[in-house]
């Protein structure tokens, strides 16, 4: 690791951002169908904040927000040919036929490529040529909130040319809007996922419904918790009645504390990442914080397993398509989120992913063509529940790293 006197009296930021981008990309977590969506940084203090601190930044902009936004207001995309255009994903997140249909209907051929296993593993490998303002050979990118986020505040997105996409008003309501996007002129949901509590009925003899379930004393030992904070910590401030949304750092600091005191006294068997589905299946454990899509599948090979959306309120990830800065194809990108905006196209892509759909009207389509997906509140949970989904609060680098290292402290990581 560089350390402060290594970069001298005047540390070059860039240096110190590919320091800090190689942190990133050596820790890793992933989920299960490599839907890693949680960060998987965990920052340890090291020589890192020091650096941070005398260099008084958290990364290298290529263009000013303020920027950037007067640039989505006069987006003007015109129509071309196709062409050859690439789309990169995670892995198992759509159906190919969608792929197929869209190349047959608009003709050109979209290079679909599966090769976002991690969100910062994928940043670490593009960061350079985005911080150095040249294309990166993607023309959407599909990735989590907390990494859309970051690159929305560095301007390493394409604003999105809105007259090219009219089907964004299909967008489902509550995701609309987003605190890193107010107006989604850089991104567009691709798929989203809850978090809640999966747990044993047959352990538990009854149902469970809230957040203090957790730390309730009679699962002492039989409850796993996330390691992820924007998962765990968000899920305890809603427990507590806030909104974990617009949670301050401080507020997160303090569920992770609160957390750490209940893992001191023995309430959980062990911090996880999607590896908690084993100790669920196998009944090792009562309770789990757990994602909505892996109890879609899991239920299948255990029939006691349920999944519930805690009456306080739940943890919602959302992976957003974006264009990349210097994007080579615009119209192509713009063509795709438009295609997937359609209610018919999104109904094949949830029927196969079993992921929130972003795309209003689908249901419907489903109850006449695949009525078991349709009635499974997994996928789409009532609209009393929709109104509890809360989304990541929104931090700068600095305040992830402080927050990882907290969290570490409890993990042991």
């Amino acid at each position: 690791m560089t350390t402060v006197s290594e970069l001298g009296q005047q540390p070059d930021p860039e240096r110190v951002g590919r320091e800090l981008e190689k942190l990133f990309a050596e820790q890793r977590l992933s989920r299960r169908r490599f839907l890693g969506r949680g960060a998987s940084a965990v920052l340890m203090a090291g020589g890192l904040a020091s650096v941070l601190a005398a260099c008084g930044i958290d990364g290298t902009a290529a263009r000013n927000l303020r920027d950037l936004q007067a640039e989505a207001a006069r987006v003007n995309h015109p129509r071309t040919a196709i062409g050859d255009w690439t789309f990169s994903n995670w892995p198992l997140y759509i159906d190919k036929s969608v792929i197929k249909d869209f190349n047959n209907k608009y003709g050109g051929h979209c290079k679909y490529v599966e090769e976002i296993n991690d969100n910062n593993e994928f940043y670490g490998k593009v960061r350079q040529q985005l911080a150095q303002g040249v294309p990166i050979g993607r023309d959407i990118v599909t990735l989590t909130d907390y990494m859309a986020s970051r690159w929305v505040r560095f301007g390493y997105v394409t604003p999105i040319d809105g007259r090219n996409v009219p089907n964004k008003r299909n967008l489902v309501p509550n995701l609309k809007s987003i605190g890193y996007d107010p107006r989604r002129q850089f991104t567009l949901p691709w798929q989203s996922g809850a978090i809640g509590i999966g747990y044993d009925i047959k352990q538990t003899g009854g149902e469970i419904r809230s957040v203090r379930d957790l730390f309730d004393p009679r699962w002492k030992g039989r409850v796993t918790m996330f390691s992820e904070p924007y998962d765990s910590a968000g899920t305890v401030l809603l427990g507590e009645g806030i909104d974990a949304s617009r949670a301050t750092l401080d507020q997160q600091l303090g569920a992770i504390e609160r957390i750490g005191k209940a893992n001191d006294a023995g309430q959980f068997r062990r911090f996880t990442g999607n590896d908690y589905t084993t100790d669920l299946t196998k009944g090792n454990i009562a309770l789990a914080l757990a994602y909505s899509g892996d109890l879609v599948q899991l239920q299948s090979d255990n029939p006691n397993l349920r999944f519930s959306y805690p009456e306080e309120g739940a943890m919602l990830f959302t992976d957003n398509m974006m264009m990349p800065s210097e994007v080579e194809h615009p119209y192509a990108a713009e063509t795709m989120m438009n295609y997937v905006y359609e209610p018919s196209v999104a109904a094949v892509i949830c029927a196969y992913v079993n992921y929130l759909s972003p795309v209003d009207g689908i249901r419907e389509i489903l109850e006449r063509s695949d009525p078991e997906i349709a009635s499974n509140e997994l996928i789409f949970p009532p609209d009393d529940v929709r109104r509890r989904l809360h989304s990541y609060p929104t931090f700068s680098t600095r305040q992830e790293q402080t927050m990882y290292e907290a969290m570490a402290k409890v993990t042991g990581a």
